[in-house]
């Protein structure tokens, strides 16, 4: 049997005398689409940098593919929380997707080949922007930046995507397609993305990990008012469960 796209096993983590993360346990077969929940502080961000392996956890075990996260981590594409830029700075959607391949060959160059073209093109398709490739960046609505980002994230052709916020800052109409951007590509690799949105990701997961320290994973349709509410420690407006 081939090992889970991500194996999270009994992962703790402390910054100094705060406990971060207790005792985390999350397995994300290959093909599946996952959702990390939880409020402000409770770890998502430091679960994150765990699994890219920019942290290294105080006690347990975490693999990507089968592999520890430093190796695993070239299957993944990542599209951070907020990326601040200059808005005139004269970089055009094709130059920062193609940014994406910078490190994929293993080797040192300088320029960008043919392939990496091809792959930069193919992931601006995929992402419904490549009518965008010559547009400045500082010209790009919301949802049209995300979508950028992605591609970005697609051009090392990624066996895992992890997302992190991917529509904070978007409106409701683009994120509705991002996610269906989202939904398409889930069937070429796996998707963790982490959103304070439950509301509406549980139209699309195929299950929510609930992360305040501690982690409970859930399958979407077990995910109701008392469970959000224990996780958030106030109300939360119930989700809509998918059919």
């Amino acid at each position: 049997m081939p090992p889970p796209a991500i194996r999270i096993e009994d992962v703790s983590f402390s910054y100094g005398e705060v406990r971060a993360l207790e005792h985390i346990d999350l397995e994300i077969r290959e093909g599946e689409f996952v959702a990390l929940v939880g409020p402000n502080g409770g770890g998502k961000s430091t679960l994150l940098r765990i699994l890219l392996g920019l942290l290294e956890p105080d006690s347990g075990r975490v693999e990507l593919l089968g592999r520890p996260p430093e190796i695993g981590r070239r299957a993944v594409g990542y599209v951070p929380q907020a990326v601040h830029f200059d808005r005139d700075f004269p970089l055009r959607v094709r130059d920062m997707v193609l940014m994406g391949r910078l490190g994929t060959g293993g080797t040192r160059r300088i320029g960008y080949t043919r392939e990496d073209h091809a792959r930069a093109e193919d992931a601006m398709r995929r992402t419904e922007i490549l009518h965008l490739a010559e547009r400045q960046i500082g010209t790009l609505s919301g949802g049209q930046f995300q979508r950028a980002l992605i591609a970005r994230a697609l051009t090392s052709d990624p066996r895992i995507l992890i997302l992190d916020e991917p529509t904070a800052n978007i409106d409701q109409r683009s994120e509705s397609d991002i996610f269906e951007l989202f939904r398409a590509l889930n069937a070429r690799m796996t998707i963790l993305v982490v959103s304070h949105d439950i509301g509406f990701i549980s139209r699309y997961v195929d299950r929510v990990a609930c992360l305040n320290r501690t982690l409970l994973c859930h399958e979407t349709r077990e995910v109701d008012q008392k469970v959000l509410e224990r996780l958030y420690g106030m109300p939360v407006r119930e989700i809509a469960h998918r059919h």
